[in-house]
């Protein structure tokens, strides 16, 4: 279903058979995806965890998603915002996108529709609208899901696959071993005793690189996490 790249993505919307129903469809394809379904629960999601896309609801129980939104832009959180509402007023639609939504879709829609919103939505935000992601002798086919080293094609595991694929959209910058679990595995993962399973996967994916003949890349910052970088 989503073609070119497994993504986190955050529910918020308070019909359950329509939120069940988006929840079902992503995750079938192998994304994790997280749902609120009151403004409460929405706002503690958002200031615990990023996500790639927020697929924002504005009738709440409890509060309203243009709130939401506001909270997400004056915390400069790079979050994808696509608002979904039964509202069809180019007031509300308007509003939405100045405040910094990246798309707003009208219910009823088809779940093909909102895939193919969600996925534009990842292409522009973090790989500058391309399904090739280069760097230096690395280039990522995210629709074809596939890896190569100097031209020659090298085999990753999914978690190994996407967990490059993290590193690479947020080069230059130190990720914690929260935020790659949680990007990785879900939130949920944050009641694990120890990420010593991430230390295994980065091991994994530094050894096939440089045994195809990439430089390492993967740094480790005391005390921090992981940085992806070439100085």
């Amino acid at each position: 279903m989503l073609s070119f790249v497994y993504m986190k993505l955050l529910i918020i919307e308070d019909e359950e058979g329509l939120r069940e129903s988006i929840e079902e469809y992503f995750t079938e394809a192998g994304n994790i995806c997280e749902t609120a379904a009151t403004y409460s629960a929405a706002v503690t999601k958002i200031e615990l965890y990023r996500y790639d896309c927020i697929l924002l609801d504005i009738t709440l129980p409890g509060g309203n998603g243009i709130s939401i939104l506001k909270k997400l832009k004056a915390s400069n959180y790079t979050d994808g915002v696509l608002i979904i509402s039964a509202k069809n007023s180019l007031d509300d639609r308007l509003e939405g996108l100045d405040l910094g939504a990246d798309d707003y879709l009208v219910k009823p829609f088809h779940l093909s529709e909102l895939k193919a919103r969600v996925s534009a939505i990842i292409r522009r935000k973090m790989y500058n609208g391309s399904n090739l992601l280069v760097f230096k002798e690395i280039s990522i086919d995210l629709q074809a899901r596939t890896l190569k080293v100097h031209d020659k094609p090298v085999k990753f595991t999914r978690k190994e696959f996407d967990l490059l694929i993290y590193f690479i959209a947020n080069k230059g910058k130190v990720i914690s071993k929260n935020a790659i679990a949680e990007h990785l595995w879900g939130d949920g993962i944050d009641i694990a005793d120890n990420f010593d399973f991430i230390y295994s996967h980065i091991k994994n994916v530094r050894k096939k690189l440089m045994e195809a003949g990439a430089n390492d890349y993967i740094q480790a910052a005391y005390g921090m996490g992981y940085k992806f970088t070439d100085q």
